[in-house]
C-alpha cells in the first residue's frame, strides 16, 4: 500500500545526517514531502534531491530559512541572495523532478485521498510576538532572554526591503492560488514555518517566536479546508489538532536531536493514510 510521508530539517551540513540520508531505504511506491531546511550549501541540496528522488515515487519540497542563507559556495562560488537564491533552489529541485511551491498543485489519490497537496513558501514577518512589543523592538525583546536567530546575519531578502515585505508578497500569492482550489476539496498545506503561533513550543528559547511565521496564516487551515498541515523549523516533533485539522511538525533536526541508531527512516512521518 502506497503512503504519503513527510520529514523536514535534514540539516545536511552534518556528516551524520548525510550518512543517514545515504542509508535511507527506498520507498518506491510512496510520496515524500520535505518541509525545508535541507542544507545551506547547494552541493548538499543536490545530494538530497538526487538521493530522495531516487528513493520515492514523487517528492515535494518547500524552502526553509537555512536553505535561503546567503553564504559563499565551496570553491569561491558567489553567495546568491533572496529571490535569486530561491529561484536557483527551485531550478535545482526541478532538475530532479521535485515539486516546488512554484509548480501546479498535485493531488494525492492514494489511500486516504484525494487531497490536494499545496507546497507553500511564506516566510515570517515578526508578528508572532506579544501585542505590547512593537515591530522595531522585537529583535531586542527576543535577545533579552537569549533568543537570537542567525537569519539576521545570513538571510538577505533582496530585492525586498525586509523579510516582512517578502512574506507579505508570498502570502498574497499563496492565497490567490489556494483560493483557486475547487470548493470542497480537501487539502494538505505544507510550509516550513508553523501556520499558528499556538503550535510553537520551544522551552529552550521561548522568545524565538518572531522568526517562526506570520499571524496572517492562523486561520488558513479552516479557510482552505486543510485535513493536514505540515511544518518543521521548531525541531519539536509533535502532532496537534485544531478545528478538526491535524498539524504535524516533522523535523529530523541536528544529530543530538534524534536517535541515529534508529536511522532516518524511523523519522519519516506517515501523513496518509492516517
Amino acid at each position: 500500500m502506497s503512503k504519503l510521508k513527510a520529514i523536514s530539517d535534514l540539516h545536511l551540513a552534518s556528516p551524520a545526517n548525510r550518512e543517514a540520508l545515504q542509508e535511507l531505504p527506498a520507498f518506491k511506491n510512496d510520496w515524500l514531502i520535505v518541509a525545508g531546511d535541507v542544507a545551506e550549501r547547494f552541493d548538499h541540496v543536490r545530494l538530497a534531491f538526487e538521493t530522495l528522488a531516487g528513493k520515492f515515487a514523487k517528492v515535494f519540497w518547500v524552502p526553509g530559512n537555512h536553505d535561503l542563507w546567503s553564504i559563499p559556495e565551496p570553491g569561491g562560488g558567489p553567495a546568491l541572495t533572496g529571490e535569486t537564491r530561491y529561484r536557483a533552489l527551485v531550478d535545482c529541485a526541478r532538475d530532479y523532478g521535485i515539486v516546488t511551491p512554484e509548480d501546479p498543485f498535485e493531488t494525492w489519490d492514494g489511500p486516504g485521498g484525494p487531497h490536494v497537496i499545496a507546497p507553500l513558501f511564506l516566510l515570517y514577518d515578526y508578528s508572532f510576538r506579544p501585542d505590547h512589543v512593537e515591530r522595531h523592538e522585537v529583535v531586542d525583546w527576543a535577545r533579552e532572554q537569549g533568543a537570537v536567530c542567525a537569519d539576521e546575519l545570513y538571510l538577505n531578502p533582496a530585492p525586498w526591503d525586509s523579510c516582512d515585505d517578502w512574506c507579505s508578497n508570498r502570502c498574497e500569492e499563496a492565497e490567490r492560488r489556494l483560493a483557486e482550489i475547487p470548493d470542497g476539496a480537501h487539502t494538505i498545506l505544507v510550509n516550513h514555518y508553523p501556520l499558528r503561533s499556538d503550535l510553537i513550543h520551544i522551552p529552550r528559547a521561548p522568545r524565538f517566536t518572531p522568526w517562526c511565521g506570520t499571524r496572517r496564516t492562523e486561520d488558513w487551515h479552516r479557510r482552505f479546508n486543510a485535513k493536514v498541515v505540515i511544518s518543521g523549523h521548531l525541531h519539536t516533533r509533535r502532532t496537534d489538532w485544531r478545528d478538526g485539522s491535524r498539524f504535524e511538525e516533522v523535523s529530523l533536526g541536528y544529530p543530538r536531536q534524534w536517535d541515529q541508531s534508529k536511522g532516518m527512516a524511523s523519522y519519516l512521518r506517515d501523513i496518509l493514510p492516517e
